[in-house]
């Protein structure tokens, strides 16, 4: 039996979908897989991701693909993946997730409370701009585009450093020095460092072979990080950092919110039922609701039309 994967074309996005054949094919020897890669309107837009006013840049036109049956399943970066997917598709497994964190890499080898205060830092990622700024305002930060080998080339160029998500490093084997980012600075996006595979919801052998691969704790720990972002709306036109962590019967989930200087912030920690993720995000979601959350995100997206109008 063969099964076609669809799959973007850069190099993250190969290694991340063969990591998934390697686990698959560990419990299905015998089953034959084929990459088929599909470009994507965040692989033909070369934009700040901010500016782009759509949700699914990276995984829209492969999901799409899995829908019409030109693909049995996609592998997507979970953080690039909608939480309201085409009508007859699904998120059939979360394979175990990958470090959370962001990481510093500078063409000196200094981290980010050391590096000068002129130095220019590039980055994709509204939230980690927002992040940068609150522990050194006198650094310039700049949207950086193009996939993890461009970017890291581009440090000692046209950029002083880059902050990157750990697991991209991890998954491609880049051996390149960098400073960890701690979680608490750095609030990670939701679903960062892990792996979303869609299939169809009728495909009943492909979901079962699918499950097989899954971890248990890391589906319930982004399902919890992915009912706050869907509570408050978040997204590229607005941050928020949310990491969710599983101990014993208990989950841990910590949220951070900022306005567009920085310099206002909110956070919110709670626990709770790891078997009930939805009900944890639903209730740190109204708790930010409550400290003003709401006024942050149109503050945000003021701020995004702006500067998509310069």
């Amino acid at each position: 039996m063969k099964y076609v994967i669809g799959a973007r074309g850069s190099q993250l996005s190969l290694a991340q979908t063969n990591w998934v054949i390697s686990e698959l094919k560990k419990t299905n020897p015998d089953i034959e897989f084929e990459i088929k890669t599909i470009k994507t309107k965040g692989d033909t837009d070369a934009r700040p991701l901010f500016t782009i006013d759509q949700k699914g840049i990276f995984e829209k036109e492969i999901d799409r693909a899995v829908a019409d049956n030109e693909v049995d399943f996609a592998v997507h970066s979970l953080k690039d993946v909608p939480s309201q997917l085409i009508e007859n598709l699904m998120l059939s497994c979360v394979p175990k997730r990958e470090m959370v964190n962001d990481i510093f890499i500078s063409s000196d080898g200094n981290d980010l409370d050391s590096i000068k205060s002129d130095a220019v830092i590039g980055t994709s990622s509204l939230r980690r701009a927002v992040q940068i700024t609150r522990k050194r305002s006198d650094v310039t930060v700049r949207p950086i585009r193009g996939n993890i080998e461009t970017r890291i080339k581009k440090v000692g160029k046209d950029f002083d450093a880059v902050v990157l998500a750990q697991a991209g490093i991890t998954r491609l084997g880049i051996d390149v020095e960098f400073t960890q980012l701690s979680i608490e600075d750095f609030s990670p996006s939701p679903g960062q460092g892990a792996l979303a595979i869609v299939s169809r919801k009728d495909d009943f052998d492909t979901i079962s072979m699918l499950k097989k691969i899954e971890d248990a704790d890391s589906r319930l720990e982004i399902e919890a990080e992915r009912a706050l972002s869907d509570f408050v709306d978040s997204g590229c036109r607005f941050p928020i950092g949310a990491y969710a962590k599983s101990h014993g019967e208990q989950m841990t989930m910590s949220v951070s919110a900022f306005s567009v200087d920085g310099k206002k912030s909110l956070f919110v920690k709670k626990s709770g039922n790891k078997n009930d993720p939805f009900s944890l995000g639903k209730t740190i979601g109204e708790e930010l609701r409550e400290k003003g959350v709401n006024d942050l995100a149109i503050n945000w997206r003021k701020k995004v039309e702006e500067w998509n109008k310069q």
